[in-house]
């Protein structure tokens, strides 16, 4: 299979429960083979908090505001912390674990992937700066249940604000990341719905990055994806192959989403 050749694979507005799935379908046609590697763009409708795969729901999450605000909940099979998805930029990069491009280790894979990224928002005017890595802290308390409170490895912030967050998944020969740059953020929603306390939630707000705030002229998704998918493209060496899921994929998230993402006892398990 030709490595300079990717899919590159725009799947719309879909619930967070169908998203994931997708995801996982693509992670395993990579991993066994059956498909190149995978840029993917996709998007949220109706908004979602994701929360990560050892999360609890009941202690990092107010489910009755996330029903009152018509929030989707689901669990990523990815590890990390709660993100809100709304109005923003998510992406997932599929690639099997021998690639030439992402180095020898999951930190390589980050760094690279963040580089880009980065150069995206530079390109587009923003002074993104790739934080050095740093262990990962846990999530005992609300504030660090929280993606965007604070920066870790390899990520990037401007002005000290994370404006990126992501998550990875190995399984067999291949990896997922996927990850999200908010273009906007319902800070006070955020607050309510991951069960940020007052004080803290007012000095944690103020380090949750989204781009237009540092923008004089708002950024639309679609620009910010056009930029990414040609940065991408231009530091991979790589050729795109404009694609949609296979039938196969399609089915396989189907399966998936009825056993796990749309599944409550999957949502609920911690």
């Amino acid at each position: 299979m030709q490595e300079h050749v990717w899919r590159l694979i725009h799947s719309g507005y879909q619930s967070g429960a169908q998203n994931m799935a997708l995801d996982e379908s693509l992670l395993e046609a990579v991993a066994c083979g059956d498909s190149p590697p995978v840029l993917r763009f996709y998007r949220w409708r109706p908004a979602t908090v994701t929360i990560g795969y050892a999360q609890s729901v009941v202690s990092d999450l107010d489910l009755d505001v996330c029903r009152e605000a018509g929030l989707d909940v689901v669990r990523r099979s990815t590890g990390g912390r709660a993100v809100l998805h709304d109005h923003e930029v998510t992406y997932a990069v599929i690639a099997p674990l021998n690639s030439r491009h992402f180095g020898n280790s999951v930190l390589d894979c980050y760094r690279v992937i963040a580089e880009i990224l980065g150069e995206t928002l530079r390109q587009l005017g923003l002074p993104a700066q790739l934080v050095p890595g740093r262990p990962k802290g846990g999530h005992r308390n609300p504030v660090k249940a929280i993606c965007f409170s604070a920066p870790s490895q390899y990520e990037l912030v401007i002005g000290g604000c994370k404006v990126a967050g992501s998550a990875q998944k190995r399984h067999g020969q291949a990896f997922l990341q996927h990850g999200s740059l908010p273009l906007e953020m319902n800070v006070d929603l955020l607050r309510k719905a991951l069960r940020m306390a007052p004080l803290e939630s007012t000095a944690q707000s103020e380090n949750i990055g989204w781009l237009n705030r540092w923008c004089d002229v708002p950024l639309s998704i679609d620009a910010v994806e056009q930029r990414l998918t040609a940065v991408f493209a231009e530091r991979m060496q790589i050729e795109w192959q404009h694609s949609v899921p296979t039938e196969a994929e399609e089915r396989r998230a189907g399966i998936l989403y009825r056993e796990r993402f749309g599944n409550p006892s999957w949502t609920m398990k911690r």
